[in-house]
């Protein structure tokens, strides 16, 4: 079984995060600049074996697309293109970064900290639709 990896796309800056080979535990991977994007998921699917890519799909509250989904859907075309044997799918990934944010909070790190890790957010939203997405197939799972 391979792992599972989730991005969460940015105009900037793209967090990752990943399972473990048995699809179980979701971690955050790292935050990469988005036009170092495809060379990172290059060099990593050389090392490692992931099943599936989760793309965060950003809407508004009302249902639609966002304004970031132009800038997604390109990269999702090219990433297609140039591996095609890896499945590709989106997530609704709404309120993500507001979760992020306030997990960061909770979690004591330092303002200034906070401040010059701006990436973290991207890597824990990430995280959350690994998580999110993993809890809504296992709960599919439960009912055939």
């Amino acid at each position: 079984m391979g792992r599972l990896l989730a991005i969460d796309y940015g105009k900037k800056r793209t967090g990752i995060a990943v399972t473990d080979t048995l699809q179980i535990i979701a971690n955050g991977l790292c935050t990469v600049e988005t036009s170092k994007l495809f060379d990172f998921l290059s060099d990593y699917l050389s090392k490692e074996s992931v099943e599936k890519i989760i793309v965060g799909q950003p809407k508004q509250t009302n249902g639609e697309d966002s304004e970031n989904m132009k800038r997604i859907t390109p990269f999702v075309n090219r990433f297609r293109k140039l591996h095609p044997n890896i499945p590709i799918t989106f997530y609704d990934e709404r309120f993500t970064s507001v979760l992020a944010h306030q997990a960061i909070l909770e979690s004591g790190i330092g303002k200034k900290a906070r401040r010059e890790n701006k990436g973290l957010v991207d890597q824990i939203s990430a995280t959350i639709i690994l998580e999110d997405y993993m809890a809504s197939n296992k709960d599919s799972n439960l009912f055939p």
